[in-house]
């Protein structure tokens, strides 16, 4: 179970950061719509997805007994 408690708590430090970085921001993660998102949020969310990729190709990759 090591990989998905691993990708797991990998995801956890992804959305802590991104609540942080909304925050900076002057907004509330989860409340800002697509489409209409000020250049701070998008680049938010490119840094959540970079962080939650990274967590798929190597949490993942953890030995599962």
């Amino acid at each position: 179970m090591a990989g998905p408690i691993a990708y797991a708590v990998c995801q956890t430090g992804c959305n802590a950061l991104v609540s942080t970085c909304y925050a900076a921001a002057g907004f509330t993660f989860g409340t800002v719509i697509a489409g209409v998102a000020p250049p701070m949020i998008v680049a938010c969310n490119a840094g959540l997805g970079t962080c939650m990729a990274a967590c798929a190709a190597t949490a993942l990759l953890a030995p599962i007994p």
